[in-house]
């Protein structure tokens, strides 16, 4: 029987336009956006009301249209900005089809992407107008329209604001027909290349109905308030970053963005930020420098008795946490209530850690394919090591399960893709029956939580039949306190396979703690706390070899390790 995962109360959105349309009815006055503008040495903020945003996507919608692309392709890359995300809900809610690129690709991957997509248009940040000019000198691409995100005279091509300026004048003329164009819900609305190589990416099909079901799904079982801030922080080339944007779009939320990695924190304090959607490889990090902190200025164990009274109050209504861990929090910012990971799993001790601070951490669960959530937990139902529980209209079964009950995931539901551009093979392999199959591996216990345990593809099968998940092991690994990142994989030897693990240690954690170690006493160091896991493990999952460098691994723009290309280059 399904758990039931719908705990408020939430408009039945149908497309992508009718979210923002609502949201604009709702709060014309909210800051939609705040963007920071950089003269010299002097920072400015500009604000973005939602009926401004609205305005402007009419404005640049009808320009585009004039330029000829109503139902075509439009590509964009860059790095998130407000730019990025006017292009793409402008282009989705009136316009034609989004092709979003991940702004990490090389020259080669983006003129491939732009090849298979059959984009008729790109907007692009400047940085990539040299890519840009030699597509268009060369005729690599069929792209008819050329837009910068940045004021720039280049002949041949477009800027945004140019666009803007032109569109505004086009409307006040009465041109009506972006603003009165008809969004067919089924239809192709994006196409998304999924994570790695271009030869290996597969180019997902969404639908505005795809999409919309999901923005109502997540307000079934998350609350925002109109007075959160978001830091925009996943990359909107990624399902969750663009999708995660309209979701707090559709309640008035506040979106600023980040100024890169090394300046989260600060950001985080300069924005008042309420909300953060992070992958778990920033949130662990994150959490571990607070543990470290507490540990330099002797708290641990204040720290420890404060959550366990705080746990005991909590069981009568009593929530101290706010008050008790004020420091934490203000190391945070001071204003984050709410913490969503994605992407891969979080580890539970970090989860659980946020938690006990009073900052309410969820992990969600979901594909490119699936729009992207199919599962989350919400502030009634945590159960750590869980991706939490099937979304309202989404269906999870476990395909083929062994006498553990794990088995390979499947979903159905109107997030589903469409398919794969292009690509009928592939959509049949893993479309079957209205099934969608994820390849990953997972259970569901008796409460209807979904725990996933690894990735079909990368199942360890040792000679004597077993199977290794190194999803498991990773996650003990990671709770050593100076690991960055760890990769387990199979290393051949003889006929088998040697259990083995590439750890990339946190230099600033071991510099500080072992200032005089050298490399051959940490490595020695960290082994013996690889041979501590090994005790608790069965023989057949004992690691028996050990890398240990300070050379981050190869990653996906989401932080997801590349298997295959790090045991390539191993």
């Amino acid at each position: 029987m399904k758990t039931y995962n719908k705990i408020y109360e939430s408009k039945i959105f149908k497309n992508v336009r009718e979210v923002i349309d609502n949201s604009v009815k709702l709060y014309p006055n909210n800051n939609a956006f705040i963007i920071k503008v950089k003269e010299g040495k002097n920072v400015n903020y500009k604000n973005i009301k939602y009926k401004e945003f609205k305005e402007q996507m009419n404005y640049l919608g009808t320009e585009l249209i004039k330029l000829g692309l109503k139902n075509k392709r439009v590509a964009i890359i860059g790095k998130n900005r407000y730019e990025w995300a006017l292009t793409y809900f402008t282009v989705l809610s009136g316009v034609g089809i989004t092709v979003p690129l991940d702004k990490g690709l090389k020259e080669e991957e983006i003129i491939s992407c732009l090849v298979r997509s059959k984009a008729d248009c790109i907007v692009f940040e400047k940085e990539y107008l040299e890519i840009m000019k030699k597509a268009k000198e060369n005729n690599y691409v069929k792209i008819k329209e050329y837009i910068c995100m940045d004021d720039i005279e280049e002949v041949g091509m477009n800027n945004i604001n140019d666009l803007l300026q032109r569109g505004k004048q086009s409307l006040e003329k009465g041109d009506k027909e972006y603003v009165n164009a008809v969004i067919d819900e089924e239809k192709m609305a994006s196409i998304i290349f999924t994570s790695g190589t271009t030869s290996e990416s597969k180019a997902v099909m969404l639908s505005h109905k795809n999409i919309a079901s999901n923005i109502t799904d997540l307000n079934y079982v998350e609350k925002l308030y109109t007075s959160d801030v978001n830091i925009a922080f996943l990359p909107f080339h990624h399902t969750f970053g663009s999708t995660g944007l309209l979701w707090f779009l559709s309640n008035g939320v506040t979106n600023v963005f980040c100024d890169g990695l090394r300046h989260i924190q600060s950001n985080l304090k300069e924005y008042k930020v309420t909300v953060f959607v992070g992958v778990p490889l920033i949130l662990e990090s994150m959490y571990k420098k607070i543990m470290a902190q507490i540990e330099k200025q002797g708290k641990t164990k204040i720290v420890k008795y404060g959550i366990k009274i705080s746990k005991f109050l909590l069981k009568f209504g009593i929530d101290i946490r706010k008050k008790l861990f004020k420091e934490i929090i203000d190391n945070l910012g001071g204003h984050l209530r709410f913490i969503v990971s994605g992407a891969s799993a979080i580890d539970r001790k970090v989860a659980e850690g946020f938690n006990n601070f009073g900052i309410l951490t969820v992990q969600g669960y979901g594909l490119t394919e699936t729009s992207p959530v199919l599962t989350a937990e919400n502030i009634k139902t945590i159960k750590y090591g869980s991706v939490g529980i099937p979304l309202f209209n989404v269906d999870i079964k476990i395909d083929n399960p062994n006498e553990d009950g794990i088995g390979e995931i499947i979903a159905k539901g109107p997030n589903v893709m469409l398919g794969y551009y292009e690509n009928e093979e592939a959509t049949n392999e893993l479309l079957k029956d209205g099934w969608f199959h994820t390849g990953d591996l997972g259970y569901i216990d008796k409460d209807g939580f979904i725990f996933i345990t690894g990735r079909k593809k990368n199942v360890i099968v040792l000679k004597n039949g077993k199977n290794i998940f190194p999803e498991e092991l990773e996650s003990l690994i990671t709770t050593l306190p100076y690991v960055e990142e760890n990769m387990i994989f199979g290393k051949p030897k003889d006929d088998d396979l040697l259990l083995s693990v590439k750890i990339v240690y946190n230099e600033e954690y071991v510099k500080e703690k072992y200032p005089n170690i050298s490399k051959e006493d940490l490595k020695t160091m960290i082994w013996n706390d690889i041979k501590n896991i090994n005790k608790k493990l069965p023989n057949y999952k004992h690691i028996k070899n050990l890398i240990v460098t300070n050379e981050p691994m190869i990653k996906t723009t989401t932080a997801k390790i590349k298997r295959f290309e790090e045991e390539k280059r191993l």
